[in-house]
């Protein structure tokens, strides 16, 4: 779990994190590099989610020793089946982090929203309904592993 104040913006409380797959965690499919290691590092304090349509057909067999609950979900509807999904693990719990169009709601629904750049760009609608952007996936493990980068980055 997370706790932490952060001065003029909020009170973290958050046992849970839910990451976009494909564009977040991966990139066409492949995982990124020391995704996996830290993700199972995450694991020992979080309940850890991959949300995703799967477009590659990858997530199963290249996450599949990793300490996190795969969600597929369906391609035609995703930004609002994230939404619904961080609605039911209850909203102010969640860390999310995600890159597309599609992850839009989710991003605004949680607690804390994280979109993250990446390799395949992050989309501009997303942005507004985030509170943080960092660069790549893993400066997002290492600040959710190291949570006062987030009150220095987000206090005001």
């Amino acid at each position: 779990m997370l706790k932490c104040q952060i001065p003029n913006f909020k009170s973290l409380e958050v046992d849970k994190l839910v990451f976009d797959y494909n564009g977040t965690l991966a990139c066409d499919g492949q995982p990124i590099e020391s995704v996996k290691e830290k993700l199972n590092q995450l694991a020992e304090k979080f309940e850890v989610y991959i949300l995703t349509a799967d477009t590659f057909g990858t997530v199963e067999n290249e996450f599949k020793d990793i300490e996190a609950e795969i969600i597929i979900i369906d391609s035609n509807d995703g930004s609002k089946a994230k939404q619904k999904f961080i609605r039911q693990l209850g909203s102010q719990t969640v860390i999310a982090v995600g890159n597309g169009s599609n992850d839009r709601l989710m991003l605004d629904e949680a607690g804390l929203g994280i979109l993250v750049i990446g390799s395949e760009g992050a989309s501009t609608r997303s942005l507004l309904e985030s509170d943080l952007l960092i660069n790549n996936i893993n400066d997002v493990l290492d600040t959710i592993l190291n949570p006062q980068r987030l009150v220095a980055s987000l206090r005001e």
